[in-house]
Formats: C-alpha cells, sequence, structure tokens
C-alpha cells in the first residue's frame, strides 16, 4: 500500500505542466502581464489578477500598467491579496512598472524613472539557489507609436493619416519617442549584471514590435503593407547579446505570430479594445527577454490568455500554432501575457 502510495505522488508531480509550482529548485518562471490600470477597467479584474497569479504561481512577475489606485501601492496591495490565497510574495516599486518575487529581495534601483507617458524600468536582485538573478520590468514610451501610422493612424492621437511609404518614414517617427533612451539605460545596468556573472531577465511591454516579426514573409500580411523594419528596441537588444525568449522558442513567424495585443475581452466593448479600428493592428509587443547563462537553458514560453483578439474591429480566434496557457475565470485586460520557463543546468 505504501508503495502504490508513493509511486501516485510520483507520477502526480511528474503530470504537473512546466509553468507550474513556483520556487522549483530545478529553475523558475517569468510571467510578463501588462495589467491595463491594475484591472479596473474590468469588472472583477483586479481578483482575477490575483486569482491568476496564485494559480500558475510564477517564480517572478514583471507588471505593465500599473497605476496604484485605491491610495496604495498596487505591488503592496497584491502581496497582501496573495498572502490571503496562501502564496507568499515580495515586491519592489510599483507605478507604471511593478515587480513580484517569490523570493526575497536582496537589492533594488530605478533604472529609468517614469516620465508622464514616456515609461519606466526598474530592477530587482534575488538568491535563487545560490545564484542572483537580477529581474528588469519595463513598460516603454506608448507615444509616437509608430507601428500605428502603417496602419494609417497616427502614433499618437490615433487619428487617420496617409500611410507611409517607406521605412525611413516610419523609423523617424519612432525616433521620437523615449523607448531607444529606455533600453539603453537598462543595457548599461545590465552589462554590469553579466560581467558580475549573474542572470540578467527583461520582461515589458514595449510598445513596439519586433524585428524579427516584420520581416518579409509577413511584409503582406497584418496590415504591414508591404514594409520590413528593423525595429529598434528588440533591435538593441538582439545586438547586446540579449534572447527573446518567446522567438526562440517559438521561431516560426507564420505558424507562432504570438500576438499580444490587442486581446479579445468578452466582458469589454470592441471600441475600447482597439486604437485602429479599421485595421489589423495584432502585434508582439510584450516580451521576456533573457542573457543566455550557463547555469540556465530555455524550457518553455506560452501565450497566457484567451485566444481571441481584436482585428479591424472584429472578434477573432487566432488559428495558428501558438501554444495559449488560458486564463481560468475573468480575464483582466486587453494585453496578453508572456510566460516563461527556465532550467538550472
Amino acid at each position: 500500500m505504501k508503495k502504490n502510495w508513493l509511486l501516485g505522488c510520483l507520477l502526480l508531480l511528474a503530470a504537473l505542466p512546466a509553468w507550474a509550482g513556483g520556487g522549483d529548485k530545478d529553475g523558475f518562471s517569468v510571467l510578463q502581464w501588462n495589467i491595463w490600470q491594475e484591472g479596473t477597467m474590468v469588472e472583477d479584474g483586479y481578483e482575477a489578477i490575483a486569482d491568476e497569479i496564485a494559480r500558475l504561481k510564477p517564480d517572478f512577475v514583471t507588471f505593465s500598467e500599473v497605476r496604484n489606485y485605491h491610495g496604495t501601492r498596487f505591488c503592496d496591495r497584491i502581496v497582501r491579496s496573495l498572502a490571503e490565497r496562501g502564496e507568499t510574495y515580495y515586491s519592489f516599486y510599483s507605478y507604471d512598472s511593478g515587480l513580484l518575487s517569490r523570493y526575497p529581495i536582496t537589492d533594488s534601483l530605478t533604472v529609468f524613472p517614469e516620465n508622464g507617458d514616456h515609461g519606466s524600468i526598474y530592477k530587482m536582485e534575488c538568491d535563487v539557489h545560490g545564484r542572483t538573478v537580477a529581474v528588469y520590468t519595463a513598460h516603454l514610451d506608448y507615444l509616437n507609436d509608430a507601428y500605428y501610422n502603417v496602419r494609417g493612424y497616427d502614433g499618437s492621437t490615433w487619428e487617420e493619416i496617409p500611410v507611409p511609404q517607406t521605412v525611413l518614414e516610419v523609423l523617424q517617427v519612432n525616433d521620437a519617442s523615449q523607448r531607444d533612451d529606455a533600453i539603453r539605460c537598462f543595457l548599461d545596468e545590465a552589462r554590469r549584471d553579466v560581467e558580475q556573472g549573474d542572470i540578467v531577465i527583461l520582461g515589458g511591454d514595449f510598445n513596439e514590435p519586433s524585428h524579427l516579426d516584420w520581416i518579409r514573409e509577413t511584409k503582406d500580411l497584418y496590415d504591414h503593407n508591404g514594409l520590413i523594419i528593423p525595429w529598434t528596441v528588440p533591435l538593441m537588444l538582439d545586438n547586446a547579446g540579449f534572447a527573446d525568449a518567446y522567438r526562440e522558442r517559438h521561431p516560426d513567424v507564420l505558424a507562432c505570430p504570438g500576438f499580444t495585443f490587442p486581446a479579445d475581452n468578452p466582458r469589454v466593448p470592441v471600441n475600447k479594445l482597439t486604437w485602429t479600428p479599421k485595421s489589423d493592428e495584432r502585434e508582439r509587443i510584450d516580451y521576456v527577454f533573457y542573457h543566455p547563462h550557463p547555469a540556465i537553458e530555455l524550457v518553455d514560453a506560452v501565450i497566457f490568455g484567451p485566444r481571441g483578439s481584436i482585428c479591424k474591429s472584429r472578434r477573432v480566434e487566432e488559428q495558428t500554432q501558438d501554444p495559449f496557457l488560458l486564463p481560468q475565470g475573468v480575464w483582466p485586460t486587453d494585453h496578453k501575457g508572456v510566460l516563461v520557463t527556465f532550467r538550472f543546468r
């Protein structure tokens, strides 16, 4: 009887999915999640955020669109809500971006301070079974979103405009944002982490597509209007040796476009979920990047959220090979998240 009970326990543990169970000595998981003003745009959204984190138990959470409503810091409040659900987390900062960790935080830093709508980057360090892991969160400038211009919408006011005809035109608009400035600050700080031998993770809503997605094979899809664009923020990270976890795990752009915005949400009218009502604005703008390290290997990367997206003001269900981790109840936001799992070698 005792042998059968032990065997049953072992089989149950083996059956757990890769994303389950934070604090695993074999590795760690990172959830990047834009929570749309703390879920306040959706009825019961805040409770859904807490419920999903308690269910998934990611080791680290990088939040975007934190607003500190209700007179208290969001990350402090969510830590208390998770404790009520039996989960212990630690937090650093909480405005525009935020960070959660299942491990005590040993150090923290403001890398790019929040400045109106121009973004933010924060950093925390944790000791994970004897290894220093530096986790950064970013919510980058959402003004001058040049990928909207390609669709015939002004990225600052979202009014209709003539579609740019050249890549140069698009990049000139892109240069007006502070996204590149923020990433330069990140790279300056992260370089020291890498030199010290630390594990470095960056999660965020960059409000910018990837150069890996706007390529020859996709130039006539998704209202790219024939343009192949070297989007600068992911390219800067690529050139600095950082890897895009989702695209590393799923390199086929056509089979796995990995759209994270705009996510369909049955509790919200379509016109509240789209900035460009007449075009296909589906993009992958939420990322988890990491610097390759001899102590870790990438295990998996999945889209967390509903299969549904908004395309030309219509609710559509993605017919792709993207792996989805579906929500259990209320979906609290207009983005889909990215959940990435690493294993220690």
